[in-house]
């Protein structure tokens, strides 16, 4: 999904509701009384065993993954009435122990139906707007059922509601089979399906000549099975389509007919299979891909001439990279290549080796911006910009949309996570991904303007700090392991404070440790489903820290907590002798002064024949973190302190020759998760430096934009 709140460097509005209330009907109760995941489900506590999804994959099967479904889809566009008319054969394995006699599909494209459906009816209770708030008006979109069979038997189905939405949600339907699916057999249905697009909205549909064609088929829920992702018994994990969340399947295979207009140009998951053929002012393309849980495309007769390219790396194919854009976004094609490609080496060099044949990007042309920033198996949109200048937010926001959606082939593609109940291990993991890959390249986060850029005003900044910025870090309300629809911050926290924990992990644990650790977790869990459970256990096997990553789950992964540590006080008094009834104080004085001044003349170190007592109050408002307090004193020294107790306070006294100067915590910047980092330190005395500097500034910006406006 597009990482729109780091981008724009900030979050949408706080939302009202934490979720919709909906009366919905009794959920019918399925024949073969196999359970469903419940509407609550979110991240897992428990370990997978270790042959879920039938074990960690060695290179040795004869396919990537377990496949165990099979699409082979014929389908036409009618590009005046944006409908996709489809003959579908789905064939799917039933892995479980137990007979199957229902099974789940989601008909995706209903979200858009009414106004009456899950997605709309959080939409309008919620905050009224998604991604760019786009209002359909009376394009909506749907997708019909015209025939299910199973064998030439007719099959019946019925629209169900896994998360008690409301009666008026048909995203879901349960097909009662003529015919039991026996444990380890497969069955075969034939359907025949209409898909009308909407105007794009939320990731697909239409604009113009333009056709984004994503969640359009009928397609199968997942069956897990005892010991994967927390279950116990057989279920299926299906859930409606709601205003946030995105999608879960089983890896299979596709073979798919796409039979278009002559002039339009395709690009879609996969490759393309032969060359298409032609009848009747039509052209047909096949694309076959293995090993992908989800097939999208693209149709449209003003695409400019698409940009092509090759890559190869280490244990991968070599890759045929595709750019499709419109002529009137020419100049971000070349940048999005280069970040495609440096994205390919990023991620399997650090992650391990990407195995498709294909990468395709499509650049959405103007008033289609809701197709941008979304993925799919080998094929991805980016953003659109007219002009991509140097050290410009365009030029920021298009290579890291690229980059994040690239990412998104590894934590939504390979590894296939549940991001209806986990976003954090798809979203999370994957802009934190993004953002190391932007560090380690040295690339800033820029936030001018084009015209701003050339009249020499192009500020950068870390992009981690950027991600700081944009995640709620004062009263976090939601776990970042929350199910995505069930939140009150929305859904940027999943993306953000996800982010920014794990490098506050790699900044405690170490760089190279937590690489291994993911790479581990790659080659673990590539094609098999894993939880947040099982990156848990990773982390804390491979780095060797187990305390450490056990106590951050708990408390800001399963739970949230503040983060907010703070030097309260800061005092160095020198203990000089005092009065008393056998001494004055005049006598004192001139005991003092006269010490002093013999001092001086052999100590010219700014230390005096007198020690301080320095004392350092620190304070805690909320979750404890190891701390390291550092004061450096008017000799040059210092003190090092670590405060890792779980105490809302301590004081920390240290008796020098010399007074101290400032004290800092988190002089190493571990905690990015902590409410404000200017309270992390202090001096003894003023100093206005800083504000100098910010205040000298934020007057030369003032001046400069109202010189500018002054000449327009």
């Amino acid at each position: 999904m597009h990482p729109r709140f780091s981008v724009r460097f900030a979050l949408a509005a706080v939302l009202l509701l934490a979720g919709a209330v909906f009366a919905a009907p009794q959920l019918p109760s399925s024949p073969d009384g196999i359970a469903l995941a419940k509407p609550d489900a979110a991240a897992v506590r428990i370990p997978s065993s270790p042959d879920a999804w039938g074990g960690p994959r060695t290179g040795r099967e004869p396919t990537l993954s377990d496949r165990v479904v099979h699409y082979d889809i014929a389908a036409t566009l009618d590009p005046v009435k944006h409908t996709v008319t489809g003959r579908e054969r789905l064939t799917w394995r039933n892995r479980s122990n137990v007979a199957v006699r229902s099974v789940y599909l989601h008909l995706y494209m209903n979200a858009f139906e009414s106004a009456g459906s899950t997605y709309f009816t959080e939409r309008r209770e919620r905050d009224g707007t998604f991604r760019s708030g786009v209002d359909i008006k009376d394009a909506w979109g749907h997708i019909a059922l015209h025939r299910v069979a199973q064998g030439g038997t007719n099959v019946p189905w019925t629209f169900v509601h896994p998360d008690n939405g409301p009666a008026t949600d048909r995203t879901v339907v349960r097909f009662d089979l003529p015919q039991a699916v026996a444990p380890g057999a497969s069955t075969t249905l034939d359907i025949d399906f209409v898909t009308q697009l909407p105007r794009v909205v939320a990731r697909a549909g239409y604009f113009g000549t333009f056709h984004l064609v994503a969640q359009w088929f009928p397609k199968i829920g997942v069956l897990e099975l005892p010991g994967e992702r927390g279950a116990t018994t057989p279920r299926w994990n299906v859930h409606e389509y709601h205003l946030n969340s995105e999608f879960y399947a089983d890896f299979g295979s596709y073979d798919v007919k796409l039979t278009v207009p002559r002039d339009y140009t395709v690009g879609a998951t996969g490759e393309p299979h032969g060359a298409p053929i032609d009848k009747d002012g039509m052209r047909t393309w096949r694309f076959v891909q293995g090993d992908v849980h989800d097939f999208a495309w693209t149709a449209d007769n003003q695409t400019a001439k698409p940009l092509v390219d090759t890559w190869s790396g280490p244990g991968s194919p070599t890759v045929t990279v595709t750019v499709l854009y419109p002529p009137e976004f020419a100049a971000s094609a070349a940048p999005a290549l280069k970040a495609a490609k440096e994205s390919l080496t990023y991620f399997s060099n650090t992650l391990g080796p990407y195995p498709y044949k294909t990468l395709t990007i499509v650049i959405p042309p103007y008033n289609a911006e809701e197709a941008a920033g979304m993925e799919y198996p080998t094929f991805f949109t980016a953003e659109a910009y007219r002009t991509v200048e140097p050290r410009t937010v365009n030029q920021f926001a298009l290579a890291f949309v690229t980059i994040h959606e690239f990412g998104h082939s590894y934590f939504y593609g390979l590894l296939a996570s549940n991001e209806f109940e986990e976003p954090l291990l798809d979203e999370g993991l994957n802009e934190y991904w993004d953002n190391r890959m932007m560090r380690d390249q040295g690339q800033l986060a820029y936030i001018a303007t084009p015209l701003l850029a050339r009249l020499g005003f192009a500020p950068g900044y870390p992009t981690f700090d950027a991600e700081r910025t944009a995640t709620p870090r004062h009263d976090p309300a939601d776990p970042p392991g929350a199910n995505a629809w069930h939140r009150l911050q929305d859904i940027g926290p999943v993306y953000t404070r996800t982010a920014i924990l794990m490098r506050d992990l790699e900044a405690r644990i170490g760089r190279a440790p937590m690489e291994r650790a993911f790479k581990e977790y790659y080659r673990r869990w590539k094609f098999r489903h894993p939880s947040t459970a099982d990156l848990r256990e990773t982390l804390a096997e491979v780095t060797g820290q187990r305390a450490v990553i056990e106590d951050a789950f708990d408390r800001q992964v399963y739970a949230v907590s503040r983060v907010d540590d703070s030097i309260a006080d800061l005092t160095s008094t020198e203990l000089v002798p005092l009065p008393g009834a056998h001494e004055s104080q005049g006598a004192v004085d001139r005991r003092i002064d006269a010490a002093r001044a013999a001092w001086r003349k052999t100590h010219p170190d700014g230390t005096g024949p007198y020690p301080y007592r320095t004392d350092v109050t620190v304070r805690r408002h909320g979750a404890p973190v190891p701390q390291t307090l550092v004061v450096k004193f008017a000799d040059g020294s210092t003190e090092t302190a670590r405060w890792d107790a779980d105490e809302r306070w301590h004081r920390f006294t240290w008796t020098k020759p010399a007074k101290a100067v400032s004290a800092e915590l988190d002089p190493q910047r571990l905690h990015y998760l902590d409410v404000n980092k200017l309270d992390d330190s202090r001096t003894l005395d003023p100093d206005a430096s800083a504000s100098h500097r910010w205040g000298l500034e934020f007057a030369a910006v003032v001046n400069y934009l109202l010189a500018l406006i002054a000449t327009l």
